[in-house]
């Protein structure tokens, strides 16, 4: 049995939030769909309000502090990665923005995402599609193919979970498990254009 490393990432600002029991749900359906492809999974969180002034002092100084480090290392070295975000005027929360831009441009290539989001009303349902989905393929992560995004009514049903809301967080589960469970354990892929000499030392010598 292989041991996947998943770090969740979730931008709620309040405690508790909707933004983190989404990702507790999405995080509780991946392991469980990894363990069904004979993986087991470690889980790792990382709740960015808890960084909101470590990142605001990153943005301004390029450096970034022990703690925050910590959990920038978190989610670049996960084998997959769950991130959530609350909806704000239509997109994603400033500090969710803010805590991707602070990572290395190429620090997620190739990584499997579950895309998560939450709001008050359906009206921004396809926050995911039109606004994560382009900042993660700028990062080059690989984005589950279902995304799941969760209005206030989703969370009335039976258990808390709309019947709906629930099958969407399990065919997203099984999606990004697929992905992790298709990659080697700790390895990113290798960029085959990563180590091309320049045009100048490539007329060296002649």
């Amino acid at each position: 049995m292989t041991t996947r490393t998943l770090a969740v990432v979730s931008a709620g600002l309040s405690t508790p939030s909707s933004t983190r029991l989404l990702a507790d749900r999405l995080t509780a359906a991946t392991v469980a769909a990894l363990r069904e492809r004979g993986d087991d999974a470690t889980v790792e969180v990382v709740e960015l309000r808890t960084h909101a002034r470590d990142l605001a002092d990153d943005v301004v100084t390029g450096f970034a502090n022990e703690s925050l480090r910590a959990a920038i290392d978190t989610v670049t070295g996960a084998d997959g990665l769950i991130a959530v975000t609350p909806v704000f005027s239509a997109s994603y929360s400033g500090l969710f923005k803010t805590f991707f831009d602070v990572l290395d441009k190429d620090s997620l290539t190739g990584t499997p995402v579950l895309l998560g989001a939450t709001a008050g009303t359906a009206r921004h349902s396809l926050v995911i599609e039109h606004a994560m989905r382009p900042l993660f393929a700028y990062l080059r992560a690989v984005p589950a193919p279902t995304g799941v995004f969760a209005a206030s009514e989703d969370w009335a049903g039976a258990g808390g979970v709309d019947a709906e809301l629930a099958r969407r967080i399990d065919r997203a589960a099984g999606e990004l498990a697929d992905l992790v469970a298709g990659r080697p354990a700790g390895k990113r892929p290798v960029d085959p254009f990563a180590d091309v000499p320049s045009f100048e030392e490539l007329l060296r010598g002649h």
